[in-house]
């Protein structure tokens, strides 16, 4: 004689691994099923039965036999999915912007990188005195600091920044034509 789901059910939730094993065994896949209709998606229902079982045999507890067990797995599975989806939205809301935030920075990262490149590459060109008070200022010295570093006046440093800023300003012109 065959064993009903719904003494199955209240066997295991009274503690019955055998009943609940084989529980499990006749509703899997009709659980399976319904959670790949609620999803569309194959892992997501993978995913989401994984869960319903994971959490049936506390939810057992709270069956009482008054209704079929196939009507009680479906009205777990649609308030699962309805969680999950929820949850989805929730994240999804709180998520709104990053990706765009994280696109942005990597932008300008990349534009600062490919200017510092420049840079770098453009400051070889300059004669060494304009160099190296460049080097210096841009590592945020004082040009008194600088000055006191290279042994000129701190009106000499000033001079050769504006002098390194027209040189390097007349490369990226004559690059850019």
């Amino acid at each position: 004689m065959k064993t009903s789901n719904e003494t199955l059910a209240l066997a295991a939730a009274g503690g019955d691994a055998a009943a609940f094993s084989n529980l499990l065994e006749r509703q899997y896949d009709r659980l399976f099923r319904l959670c790949f209709r609620l999803t569309g998606s194959q892992a997501d229902a993978e995913d989401l039965t994984q869960d319903i079982c994971a959490a049936l045999p506390a939810k057992l507890r709270s069956y009482r036999g008054d209704a079929a067990l196939t009507t009680w797995l479906y009205r777990l599975c649609v308030n699962a999915a309805h969680d999950r989806r929820r949850r989805a939205a929730t994240h999804a809301k709180a998520a709104s912007g990053w990706g765009d935030w994280e696109v942005n920075r990597r932008a300008a990262d990349t534009e600062t990188a490919k200017a510092v490149d420049w840079l770098t590459c453009a400051m070889r060109v300059l004669p060494d005195d304009l160099r190296d008070t460049l080097a210096l200022v841009l590592d945020d010295m004082t040009h008194a600091q600088a000055g006191d570093i290279l042994g000129v006046s701190e009106g000499t440093i000033s001079w050769r920044i504006s002098q390194a800023k027209k040189q390097l300003a007349q490369m990226r012109k004559e690059e850019e034509q």
